[in-house]
């Protein structure tokens, strides 16, 4: 573990650059007391680690030190083959190279190895567009791709659901979430969040990007999730609801899935109040509606006559239509 710990400490200084010793730390999930005494066997070891105080101070290795590898463990190489599964690289335009690696990989390994870390591409397949659901037509994500990885500013043409505007966005990197491509950059100083699918026209251009500094891309997107979840589920709804009915909330979103968390089914032929988030009336109405006669809501008033209005609408057009 330890020696693991020390390899790990090298590779990240060689592949990033100077570290403070917190941001070590807090990587490597160790204390920063256990960090110091790491250096220190690292540096008797002859590995040129040495340190710079100050604000902007910390660890690097000596300008041209590189670390070598002789070898990985056999769950090391499924995990490489596994991050090189076809379709999200293919879409980046990068099939060809994540191919060229693997082989490269496979032939560096020894023999009794590569048949565990070709097993990955026989037997595990990644396909992360939602059920009913095409996938979105992306025409220009290898132009966003290609300005990401350069760190160059992008013009681009953007459709929203409002408006259509052309801009130019300094692009911080991109998300794959459940089948869909998301572009992180900023504009005007500000982050923002763009489809991909979205984008009509892109351009790279020559001026170089502007990244904020200690941007954590993984952090940015985990906690801009969590506020529109927020703000979208603003209001609040209290139903009654069987084990067949709380079934179904479950399956309806994962927000009320969260809220439901904990609660347990009733008895046959008996009911369980519960409070789940909800967008808003005009929004919960035609869902909840499905979900009768199994979840009926209790409050607010504005949504259980909302999804009245809509059952007595329903009754009244097939009635009309069965009398023809």
């Amino acid at each position: 573990m330890r020696a693991s710990r020390l390899l790990s400490i090298q590779m990240l200084l060689e592949t990033r650059g100077r570290m403070s010793a917190t941001e070590l730390a807090g990587l490597l999930e160790v204390s920063v007391r256990t960090l110091y005494r790491d250096i220190d066997e690292l540096t008797s070891a002859g590995v040129p680690v040495y340190a710079e105080r100050g604000r902007a101070g910390g660890f690097q290795l000596l300008p041209g030190w590189k670390t070598t590898l002789t070898g990985l463990t056999p769950t090391e190489a499924e995990a490489v083959f596994l991050s090189g599964l076809a379709g999200p690289a293919a879409e980046l335009g990068l099939g060809a190279e994540v191919q060229s690696a693997q082989l490269k990989l496979l032939s560096a390994l020894p023999a009794q190895w590569r048949g565990h870390a070709r097993r990955i591409s026989s037997r595990l397949h990644l396909d992360p567009v939602e059920w009913y659901r095409e996938a979105d037509t992306l025409a220009h994500l290898s132009t966003v791709a290609k300005a990401v990885w350069e760190e160059r500013q992008l013009g681009i043409a953007y459709t929203s659901w409002t408006r259509s505007a052309r801009q130019v966005v300094h692009p911080l990197g991109l998300v794959l979430k459940a089948g869909t491509w998301y572009l992180v950059a900023t504009r005007e100083g500000k982050l923002r969040t763009f489809r991909v699918a979205g984008i009509t026209d892109a351009r790279a251009l020559e001026a170089r990007c502007t990244r904020p500094r200690r941007f954590d891309l993984a952090r940015h997107w985990a906690e801009s999730v969590q506020r529109f979840e927020t703000e979208l589920y603003a209001a609040a709804a209290t139903v009654t609801a069987t084990a067949a009915g709380l079934a179904d909330l479950r399956q309806w979103n994962a927000t009320v899935a969260r809220a439901l968390r904990g609660v347990a089914n009733p008895a046959a032929g008996q009911r369980v109040e519960v409070r789940i988030p909800i967008e808003s009336v005009l929004q919960a109405a035609g869902p909840l509606l499905r979900l009768a006669p199994d979840v009926e809501v209790q409050a607010p008033r504005e949504l259980r006559a909302a999804i009245l209005a809509r059952a007595q609408a329903a009754a009244r057009m097939y009635a009309r239509r069965k009398g023809n």
